[in-house]
C-alpha cells in the first residue's frame, strides 16, 4: 500500500501501489498546468465511514509514497477517466480501472 500525503498533514490516505500511480499521473498532469481540483474519497467501514474532500492546488505540497520499487505498466484509458472526472464539478474520485477495450464516457 502506498500513501498519499498532503500538505503537513498528519493525515496520510493509504492506496494501493497501482491505483497511486494513475492518480499520480492526473494529479500532476492537472497541476502542472496550473489547474487545481478536488479530490474526493471515501473512507472504510474501519475509518468510521464517510468521505473527505480536499483542493489540490499547486502551491500545497503533495508526496505519493509506494511501497513497491517497480512502477506498474499504466492504463492510459484509466487517467483519462480521472482527468475527466477532475474537470467536472464533482472533480477527481477513485473510479474502478476500466478494461483496454471500454470506451471512454462520451465516445
Amino acid at each position: 500500500m502506498g500513501k498519499l500525503i498532503y500538505n503537513s498533514s498528519s493525515r496520510e490516505l493509504e492506496i494501493d501501489d497501482r491505483t497511486l500511480a494513475h492518480l499520480r499521473v492526473a494529479i500532476l498532469n492537472k497541476l502542472r498546468r496550473s489547474e487545481s481540483f478536488s479530490l474526493t474519497w471515501e473512507h472504510g467501514v474501519e475509518q468510521g465511514s464517510g468521505r473527505t474532500t480536499i483542493w489540490l492546488h499547486e502551491s500545497i505540497p503533495l508526496q505519493f509514497v509506494f511501497s513497491g520499487n517497480r512502477p506498474p505498466t499504466l492504463n492510459r484509458l484509466w487517467i483519462e477517466q480521472m482527468l475527466l472526472a477532475a474537470n467536472s464539478t464533482s472533480g477527481l474520485q477513485f473510479v474502478p480501472e476500466p478494461t483496454e477495450h471500454e470506451p471512454l464516457e462520451g465516445e
